[in-house]
């Protein structure tokens, strides 16, 4: 096979590798489970590490063999109490150098692999939460010509919702502008059949909220608005017949690579 018989089979499997969650949920996981074992390796004292852990094992072992001598399996356990301690101390760090970081990327890759964009032609319901019921009335939407209300508004004044079903009948990225109380407001959606990134909420306040379940600036704090939500669908993946969120995958994933990781490079963890 020539190197130019092979171009669209190589261009096929990059296509794949960048539109597939699957495949993009395996090379981040082995890709992460690498970083995280060289750096906990790189950020921690390794021989303190297996000092630590095989005193662990050599108490775990004393427990076992004198059994039958209640004040060895007492000083045994009090010994395995402490030890853990000290690994916990000296493991806490480099394991905070390695969750802090990879939280972020989680949260970022969750934007594009947690929900599927909304399809073209497809109802969606987009929510408006307010601070006050009894605004309720006075909210509007302005649509662009590519979206239209197919149902009429729905108000639920014990949440403090008003509730939208739109549909788009083209992809794209959208604006859509809420009035309420002569205030004009505006959330993004995006419409799309391949892999995308979403933003399912706008907040008015939520400082941590906002961190980890959307990407879009505030609402104005004085806004009589407090939330602005689109129902993206939940995106799982399948695999061997089973369906699951992708952080699952993920976690399982670069787990079972880290250890692979650290039994070939020959790190403590």
């Amino acid at each position: 096979m020539t190197i130019l018989s092979a171009l669209p089979a190589l261009a096929a499997f990059k296509l794949f590798l960048f539109t597939s969650p699957l495949a993009i949920v395996v090379v981040l996981s082995i890709v992460i489970g690498l970083l995280m074992v060289v750096l906990f390796g790189y950020t921690s004292n390794q021989k303190a590490i297996k000092i630590a852990k095989d005193q662990l094992k050599a108490h775990l072992l004393a427990v076992r063999l004198f059994q039958d001598q209640l004040h060895v399996v007492v000083s045994s356990y009090g010994r395995i109490l402490r030890g853990t301690g000290r690994y916990l101390k000296l493991a806490f760090m480099p394991l905070l150098y390695v969750i802090i970081p990879i939280t972020l990327l989680v949260v970022q890759l969750d934007r594009y692999l947690g929900s599927t964009a909304i399809s073209k032609d497809s109802p969606f319901l987009m929510t408006v939460r307010l601070s006050n019921a009894d605004a309720l009335n006075d909210v509007s939407l302005d649509l662009p010509p590519e979206l239209t209300m197919t149902a009429p508004a729905v108000h639920v004044p014990a949440a403090r919702e008003v509730v939208w079903r739109l549909a788009a009948s083209q992809e794209g990225v959208y604006e859509i502008k809420v009035v309420a109380s002569g205030e004009s407001m505006a959330k993004t959606v995006r419409v799309a059949s391949e892999l995308a990134r979403v933003s399912p909420v706008r907040l008015r306040e939520h400082f941590w909220e906002r961190m980890f379940m959307s990407s879009e600036s505030a609402l104005p704090e004085n806004s009589p608005v407090e939330a602005i939500a689109i129902n993206y669908p939940e995106r799982n993946i399948e695999i061997a017949g089973y369906e699951m969120n992708w952080i699952w995958l993920f976690f399982i994933f670069s787990m079972i690579a880290g250890f692979i990781f650290k039994e070939l490079l020959g790190i403590q963890v």
